[in-house]
């Protein structure tokens, strides 16, 4: 496992929910990485940013890691979610909070 690889993954194994973004959670510096924040802030669920513009090594590995061409990325309980679209919409129908809640992590308002 390279050294990037092994980061991405005691990262990703090392909190139950990781978003890979470009900026910080106090300060996104993309609007879908913005977006999934907004989400996760609404869900009231704790979790950990990774910001990918602190290192290029580190914003090419998160892609090759999940094989998904896209910044941000979440992961719950170290499984890759998605990115924007897909937790937006997995939001949108109420299936983000299922997830969360099925995996043990507290939502805010969770059915």
């Amino acid at each position: 496992m390279s050294g990037i690889n092994e980061f991405i993954y005691n990262e990703v194994k090392g909190s139950d929910v990781v978003l890979f973004m470009k900026g910080t959670p106090a300060f996104p510096q993309c609007g879908f990485s913005g977006q999934v924040v907004q989400i996760l802030d609404y869900l009231g669920v704790e979790y950990k940013g990774v910001n990918v513009l602190a290192d290029d090594d580190l914003r090419q590995g998160i892609k090759d890691y999940s094989s998904w061409p896209t910044v941000p990325q979440l992961y719950v309980k170290g499984e890759f979610v998605g990115g924007c679209d897909i937790v937006r919409e997995m939001f949108q129908a109420s299936e983000l909070q299922s997830h969360l809640s099925e995996k043990g992590i507290a939502v805010k308002g969770a059915a």
